[in-house]
């Protein structure tokens, strides 16, 4: 499934909303696009994240999709955004199929590690800033009911409390059709692989449960 993009990195097609905010944006890329990565906003709205890009230095991701399902494009494709984070080593998740020196992480640290998978080419490591396109899907991380926290997490702000236990909301089934869409959209225009696709906590240190509940693997219509 085909979708235009101008020269800028925008798609124009009637399911996408142009919410451009240059305020995420980090330069043009120097290199190809071959990934594509799935977060949550921790946010109840799409207003309060399209607010939030406005600000100066803001980070984000190129898309975001209500809950009703509306994408909006946020970033030019063609532009880096902070959106990944600090690398995991892909290496270490599939074992065999990639060259992996164990002894390189075992002291390396959350950016020892990244510094180790940014040397490696795209291929060998997992999307990164500067290869991936990011997509948002508005919902927040809440604390399970009658949570109690224990030990020095007693002691923690509630919003410390909640980045570390709270469980993010599953997507709604108008959230996970668009997805599904936009993930064909930009695979198909884009000739990024289906296995290049991952949720934000397999690529980087993030809580467990965001996009969770994303599926972008569902039948949608076309075009």
């Amino acid at each position: 499934m085909l979708v235009e993009i101008d020269a800028n990195g925008m798609i124009n097609h009637a399911r996408v909303k142009s919410a451009r905010s240059p305020e995420i944006e980090r330069g043009r890329r120097t290199g190809a696009i071959t990934g594509i990565v799935v977060h949550q906003t921790d946010a109840d709205t799409s207003a309060s994240s399209l607010n939030s890009y406005k600000r100066p230095k803001a980070n984000g991701a190129h898309f975001l999709i209500d809950t009703d399902g509306t994408i909006y494009q946020t970033a030019a494709i063609y532009q880096r955004t902070n959106h990944v984070g600090p690398l995991k080593a892909r290496c270490l998740a599939v074992g065999a199929a990639m060259p992996c020196a164990l002894r390189d992480y075992a002291k390396a640290g959350v950016e020892g590690m990244h510094r180790i998978e940014m040397r490696k080419p795209p291929s060998d490591r997992y999307p990164s800033n500067m290869e991936a396109v990011g997509i948002e899907l508005v919902g927040r991380a809440r604390l399970p009911v009658g949570f109690k926290p224990i030990g020095e997490a007693a002691k923690w702000p509630l919003e410390k409390q909640r980045g570390e236990y709270g469980i993010f909301d599953t997507p709604t089934a108008a959230q996970n059709l668009s997805l599904s869409w936009l993930v064909k959209a930009l695979e198909d225009s884009m000739q990024i692989s289906s296995s290049e696709v991952f949720p934000h906590p397999a690529v980087s240190r993030k809580n467990p449960t965001e996009a969770r509940g994303a599926n972008w693997n569902l039948p949608v219509p076309t075009p």
